[in-house]
């Protein structure tokens, strides 16, 4: 009976250390995991940090060499209006004095499909 007893309190034992082993290795599985997870975040995050990076320097260009046009379109309007007014000061006074003068200088004349009726 005794020894019936003693195999009976081993496999008890050998039960509870079996399960001991498979807590303490869920534990690592979980730790393990969680482990991964901490390491994949902190590799998304910096590879996020790198675009982000790069989409800052790329958008500066974009925005840089926009301004630039900007500026330069400025400056070219600026440069036209200029000669414009220059042209139109050149010619106003001619132009006034043609108008006026088609104006004024009527002469009165019948047309030609003017028909004369009796």
């Amino acid at each position: 009976m005794a020894s019936q007893s003693q195999g009976i309190h081993q496999l008890l034992q050998a039960e509870k250390r079996a399960k001991d082993k498979l807590e303490d290795a869920k534990k690592r599985k979980v730790k393990r995991i969680k482990q991964a997870k901490d390491e994949a975040m902190a590799e998304a995050d910096q590879y996020r940090m790198l675009r982000d990076k790069q989409f800052q320097l790329t958008q500066s260009k974009i925005m840089g060499s926009q301004s630039h046009l900007s500026d330069e379109i400025d400056k070219q309007t600026l440069e036209k209006i200029k000669e414009l007014n220059g042209s139109y000061n050149a010619c106003v006074e001619s132009v006034l004095t043609q108008v006026l003068n088609m104006v004024c200088d009527v002469k009165p004349e019948i047309h030609v499909n003017f028909r004369a009726t009796n």
